[in-house]
């Protein structure tokens, strides 16, 4: 505070307010200390406000008779014009949300813009006498979120989005105040005009900008229309909660804790509802691609909340913002935080110290503390299956190791990350032998830690000997009965094994522990999935996504849930709202089984070719190459490209089958594939191993009847066919599979 404080900056109000509550400059009353020249037909009053730029007036129309508010202009300088400007973008807005700019006046004295005057009270001096009711918060923030639509749908952003920006009048409508950030987005440059300072964010209180600004404004990005999304989330949480994020925090301290921290490790109460929350996580997520990118959703989950309809009032999708900027836009938003974090384009009279403030700023915005790195990189790690945590969890665990290399926990953090990069879209084995040297490590320098423990299991269980993994997480659990890692890898862990009942009595402990976390509810659904039960692991993956919207990988398990019901239709919707959050190798993966199942093999093979791809998919799974290879077969002139989709699949599965001679899919898994490059022999012993393995497994009864096919024991073939149909295996994939064509034409094939 004291760094902000020290250069003296002014503020002064862009569109004034009648709640003197909220003008510090005067009483709302008494008249101004100083006229200046008055524009034709209007008497000045009371003074609102002052600042760089001029003053804020109330003043009296004689010619319409009505109240206005009067921005003076003073000449001289590019601030005017600026001003101007701006008025002019504010008057092209339509929605009755804005205020109206009524007219803009010129004389000798300077330049006047005349402006609706609005009544009421600010959002922010609402939320000083306690929360809202909820229908009321949700009423607010959608008001604000409609007509934010149409001003992104004209190309405005506001950029200053908060509650002292928000006012609210008898009868319950909002208005939007102060588009002094305001940037319109052509499609040649973005331009940025001021009006100047924002309406509240003065020397008193200049958290009240930063506590709204996304992160990547803090670190100095331009605003754009996920800009306003995000500060309108913060709001929404404020409303809700009672609080705002990190409320006792303040100036450099407060904008720190925002740029490193994420919307999902906030404080919720427990009596909000998971779709609430998801949707204010979704609003304020850190990285500004994985955030909901326009007011339209944003109306449209809203809606969702509260049983209506979204508005039917659509606009067209708003212009991405350019990043060739214009020289005068570069000098004013060029990677630095001297305006944006003041809130607003404030009047600065430290000139000569603004270089030395700004460096002074981006060291203060990362300072290091080992508590925090720990505790963030952790909290990265709770959303692995989500583009970039892990890099960023890795970040923070290595940040702590270049100052203590003996850390223990971050050691095993930095084996937590690898573990879960080879369990991962990867796959690839550097990294569970890294993953094993640094729980080695961890474990050396304090067995007592429990998320040593953690990493050795995790490293165990990549390595097939569940067994030892979940003895690992046991002693974890002895010496931290809360560590949410290590419950969730020991119940992965016993489904892995088949230890069915087992991992869904862990799941129970979990999901009672941390009933807000979406991983046990999908481990819950993956659970079920296993065992056939596909009504139940359909409910657990809905209830997921409730938790976590924009969490794809739920997504593309309740596809495949709702494929084993013969659902393709349902399943097709669920992949592509996966698919519009963000590519993922698994949602590929079901679209091409999806497009198989259809007979468009040529769609499914580019589906299953992007889920292995480097770029949007997952390179190192060898089902995948094998979904490719079994998709190819069915395409003239591609039976070379297949069996080498099959030769990639059993080089990747050879190495982990090693290491898990029992895990009964990888058995199968292999068994199918030997058959297909031709060597009978061990396939047949793979199948017959498998099969005793998990009898009752329908997956893997199909894989072997399709082996046994392959290896022309037709008696077998059928017989295991047979009874993955009874243990629920779909039919419509034994009609999709081209090797068995031969045998649905077998009598005995009808007759079972």
């Amino acid at each position: 505070m004291e760094l902000l404080y020290r250069y003296n900056v002014a503020v002064h109000h862009i569109f004034p307010v009648m709640a003197a509550s909220i003008l510090p400059q005067t009483d709302g009353t008494s008249e101004p200390t100083r006229r200046p020249g008055q524009p034709g037909h209007y008497e000045f009053r009371a003074r609102l406000g002052e600042g760089g730029f001029g003053e804020v007036y109330e003043a009296w129309d004689t010619r319409l008779q009505r109240s206005v508010a009067i921005k003076t202009i003073r000449h001289g300088g590019s601030a005017g014009t600026d001003l101007v400007r701006e008025a002019r973008l504010a008057a092209s807005l339509r929605h009755p949300a804005f205020v109206n700019v009524h007219a803009v006046e010129d004389d000798a004295a300077g330049q006047f813009i005349i402006m609706e005057l609005v009544h009421g009270h600010t959002l922010k001096h609402i939320l000083q006498d306690g929360t809202v009711p909820l229908s009321t918060a949700l009423d607010y923030v959608g008001q604000v979120a409609e007509a934010m639509r149409a001003a992104h749908a004209s190309g405005l952003v506001h950029g200053d989005i908060k509650p002292s920006n928000l006012m609210v009048e008898d009868d319950g409508r909002v208005r939007i105040l102060d588009f002094g950030l305001a940037l319109r987005h052509d499609a040649l440059a973005t331009e940025t005009v001021s009006l100047g300072a924002t309406a509240s964010t003065g020397q008193t209180d200049p958290q009240g900008t930063i506590a709204y600004m996304a992160p990547e404004r803090l670190q100095g990005a331009t605003p754009d229309p996920r800009a306003d999304v995000y500060a309108l989330g913060v709001i929404l949480y404020e409303l809700v909660c009672g609080t705002r994020p990190f409320a006792t925090l303040h100036g450099l301290a407060l904008a720190a804790a925002l740029v490193q921290t994420s919307s999902d490790g906030w404080d919720y109460p427990d009596s909000l509802d998971t779709p609430l929350i998801a949707l204010i996580r979704a609003m304020t997520a850190r990285q500004a691609e994985q955030r909901i990118a326009n007011m339209d959703e944003v109306v449209r989950r809203l809606a969702e909340l509260t049983g209506g309809e979204a508005s039917q009032n659509t606009h067209p999708p708003t212009p991405a913002p350019r990043r060739h900027l214009l020289p005068r836009v570069a000098k004013f938003a060029a990677g630095t935080l001297l305006t944006v974090a003041i809130g607003g384009i404030a009047w600065w009279r430290g000139e000569p110290h603004l270089a030395a403030l700004e460096t002074s700023m981006h060291k203060a915005i990362t300072p290091y503390s080992e508590a925090v790195e720990m505790d963030q990189g952790l909290a990265s790690l709770r959303f692995f299956d989500r583009p970039g945590a892990l890099d960023t969890a890795q970040r923070h665990f290595e940040r702590i190791l270049a100052r203590t290399p003996k850390n223990a926990a971050a050691v095993a953090g930095i084996s937590l990350v690898d573990s879960l990069r080879f369990a991962g879209d990867s796959q690839d084995e550097t990294w569970i032998q890294k993953a094993d040297a640094s729980a080695q490590q961890a474990a050396r320098l304090d067995d007592q830690l429990a998320l040593a423990h953690v990493a050795t299991a995790a490293v165990r269980a990549g390595q097939g000997r569940f067994d030892d993994a979940v003895a690992a997480c046991d002693s974890a659990l002895r010496l931290d009965p809360a560590n949410h890692f290590a419950w969730y890898v020991k119940a992965e862990t016993l489904r892995h094994a088949r230890r069915f009942q087992d991992a869904r009595a862990t799941l129970a402990e979990a999901i009672h522990r941390f009933p807000r976390e979406r991983v046990f509810i999908d481990e819950l659904g993956s659970v079920e999935y296993e065992q056939g039960h596909y009504e139940a692991a359909e409910q657990a993956f809905r209830r997921s996504i409730a938790l976590e919207p924009d969490a794809v990988i739920a997504y593309a398990n309740l596809a495949a849930v709702l494929m084993r019901q013969n659902r393709a239709d349902d399943a097709s919707r669920m992949l592509q709202r996966g698919l519009q959050l963000r590519p993922n190798s698994r949602l590929y993966t079901n679209l091409g089984n999806i497009l198989f199942l259809r007979g468009d093999y040529v769609g499914a093979a580019d589906a299953f070719e992007n889920a292995v791809s480097p770029v949007h998919g997952d390179p190192g799974s060898y089902f995948k190459w094998a979904n490719l290879g079994d998709t190819l077969l069915w395409i003239p002139g591609r039976a070379q490209e297949a069996r080498q989709a099959y030769d990639k699949a059993r080089r990747l599965l050879a190495p982990r089958l090693e290491r898990a001679p029992n895990d009964v899919v990888l058995v199968s898994r292999m068994a199918l594939y030997t058959a297909r490059a031709g060597d009978k022999t061990d396939a047949r012993t793979l199948a017959a191993r498998a099969v005793k393995l998990a009898p009752d497994s329908a997956d893997v009864q199909f894989r072997a009847g399709l082996t046994y096919e392959l290896l022309g024991q037709r008696t077998l073939a059928l017989a295991a066919i047979s009874k993955a149909l009874t243990l629920g295996y779909p039919l419509k994939y034994v009609e999709a599979e081209p090797d068995l064509v031969a045998l649905r034409r077998d009598p005995a094939y009808h007759t079972n």
